[in-house]
């Protein structure tokens, strides 16, 4: 017998060929999906290059963006990046001690606590958000209440989020199974220690996916805040130099785009927190 002869691989299993066969399906999806992106992401650039075509009688006219205008401004539209973030994670957080509080609150068997929080929700989510940002901005000074613009906006953020994500957190620490806590409650530990060591980290690690799908939703709805005229952010230069120069379909465009790449960035990071987060569950 010859040692340096290999021995004849096992024959795969039917499950083995299963999982090769999903596998190569989910990369001939994946394949698809982007090159149906780059054929959209290419027209959406044709259809902006101001480039007329003729085919027979048929012509095909697209829409001519002042080129001068976008070198000349991208600048200074791309300057209010660094204000949306920092509103944006700032009510985020805001938002996460709220929802959390009111979640509890609405699990809570204490009635002015249960109905503190619920009155909480009730109010926030029966008003607009547009409201409440001018409400904190224009109509507490009233009451010898000043605030600034970013702040304002950060409350009214914060305020309204917190009361949309205190379902999410809810649902999490609604998720802890009975059985844990009655074990907890059987090793000896008080209602505070089960809640910090037993419920709380399984909740958060359920809540934290879709309260990354609220950051991305808030980062766009920040721009409401430049309705207030002195938050400086991405919202408020792309108007104010459109209207300045006449030229808001490029200037609305410019800030279009940014939004996109920061909702594109945001959600690749949130998948890759799932991924992670899901490891567990494997």
């Amino acid at each position: 017998m010859n040692l340096f002869q290999r021995e004849p691989a096992e024959p795969k299993s039917q499950a083995e060929l299963l999982y090769q066969a999903q596998q190569r399906k989910e990369r001939q999806f994946r394949t698809n999906v982007g090159l149906s992106w780059g054929i959209l992401l290419l027209f959406l650039i044709f259809l902006f290059s101001g480039n007329d075509i003729a085919i027979g009688s048929f012509s095909i006219k697209t829409i001519n963006l002042d080129q001068n205008f976008i070198k000349e401004n991208m600048g200074f539209i791309a300057g209010g990046l660094w204000e949306t973030i920092k509103i944006s994670f700032l009510s985020i957080a805001f938002a996460t001690v709220l929802a959390l509080l009111a979640a509890l609150g609405r699990l809570s068997t204490n009635p002015p606590i249960y109905a503190l929080s619920t009155f909480y929700v009730s109010l926030i989510r029966g008003t607009p958000l547009y409201l409440q940002i001018f409400f904190f901005f224009l109509a507490l000074p009233q009451l010898g209440i000043v605030l600034s613009g970013t702040l304002a906006g950060v409350v009214a953020l914060g305020l309204n989020y917190g009361a949309y994500m205190s379902e999410i957190f809810r649902a999490g620490l609604s998720s802890v199974g009975k059985g844990q806590r009655e074990a907890a409650m059987a090793l000896g530990m008080t209602p505070r220690q089960t809640m910090q060591r037993i419920v709380l980290p399984q909740a958060l690690r359920f809540a934290i996916p879709p309260t990354g799908n609220e950051f991305i939703a808030m980062t766009k709805d920040s721009a409401l805040v430049a309705a207030t005229g002195f938050v400086h952010e991405l919202m408020w230069r792309a108007t104010k130099v459109g209207r300045a120069q006449f030229h808001n379909l490029e200037a609305l465009i410019m800030a279009a785009i940014f939004y996109w790449v920061m909702t594109l960035i945001l959600t690749a990071l949130q998948s890759r927190l799932e991924a992670t987060l899901s490891k567990g569950d494997r």
